[in-house]
């Protein structure tokens, strides 16, 4: 990362200022006590779905595993934010290192699209169990279990490698401050001395690309679960398989509903409070109602953590 020369630089400035939320000290307190309860809420309440099927021998099977995978995801996801939120309520000065916010940058939107992958086999795997319930103990195996796994984290952090590499390499002047809680591409690149409507075309063309072509097989894959339910004969079997997808087609739209309107426009066009109410919504709230939702509306999860919790 290049350091500009300009006289608006200031020398005592090792980093990038993350305004977070500009509000009075007390309530830059509260926002820290708020927060901190949602992050403990988030890691308690993920943690304890991957401790039910770990646990728990009769959740043993690809879509008890692939949720607490994604459970773990969810943890990898919400820490690579807030704890520097956290510790920006509390700062005087809000910095954080230039090699801090590209981390942060590259971790936090390879999790967001690693969470996608997710996701999407998710729904591969309801649609094999509905759809072709004979042979899916043939096809959904152990093995491809872990491979799709693997695939998912592999595929997710190779996305965004060459656009945090061509960022950190850019030139960056002025003030350098980020009207945000976390390094977001779109006031990054506000602040590079040079416009790059060539880096902006890439950022515009990778963030939106795996979210577009996911939740379109997303939705593809329940378009045939829904025809299948629907020729079920006898109500019960509907409403059970209706169960089945319905957590995750509710986690599927919370996702994807907040995402879709950050990356829809460009990611330079958003009004900054607008930025960080949908970022913080699919970044922070989500996680926090993930756990809630698949054990709510999942009987077998929801005895599992009832035994396990009584342990």
């Amino acid at each position: 990362m290049k350091i500009s020369n300009t006289p608006n630089n200031s020398s005592t400035i090792t980093g990038f200022i993350l305004l977070g939320f500009s509000c009075p000290r007390e309530g830059q307190i509260l926002l820290f006590v708020l927060f901190s309860i949602v992050y403990l809420l988030t890691l308690v309440g993920n943690g304890s779905i991957i401790c039910a099927v770990l646990w728990d021998q009769r959740l043993h099977n690809p879509m008890y595993i692939l949720l607490a995978n994604f459970s773990f995801l969810e943890i990898c996801y919400v820490t690579s934010t807030v704890p520097n939120m956290l510790a920006t309520f509390l700062s005087d000065t809000k910095v954080i290192s230039f090699s801090g916010c590209f981390l942060q940058f590259y971790f936090f939107f390879s999790l967001g699209c690693t969470e996608c992958f997710f996701l999407a086999i998710m729904a591969f795997d309801r649609y094999f169990a509905i759809c072709r319930p004979l042979h899916y103990p043939t096809l959904m195996t152990g093995r491809l279990c872990t491979n799709l796994v693997v695939s998912c984290w592999v595929l997710g952090f190779l996305w965004f490698l060459i656009p945090i590499v061509i960022v950190s390499q850019m030139s960056f002047c002025g003030s350098r401050i980020i009207d945000h809680f976390l390094c977001d591409p779109g006031p990054l690149l506000a602040l590079t001395c040079r416009k790059a409507p060539g880096v902006e075309l890439v950022f515009s063309t990778l963030s939106p690309l795996p979210i577009i072509i996911l939740f379109l097989l997303i939705m593809a894959s329940y378009a045939l679960v829904l025809r299948t339910v629907f020729q079920v004969p006898s109500a019960a079997g509907r409403r059970k398989a209706f169960n089945t997808c319905g957590s995750h087609l509710a986690v599927v739209s919370l996702f994807y509903g907040s995402v879709l309107v950050m990356y829809g426009s460009s990611i330079t066009e958003q009004e900054a409070g607008t930025q960080k109410i949908v970022t913080l919504f699919y970044s922070v709230v989500t996680p926090l109602l993930n756990p809630m939702i698949y054990s709510l509306r999942n009987k077998d999860m929801k005895k599992s953590l009832q035994r396990f919790l009584r342990i």
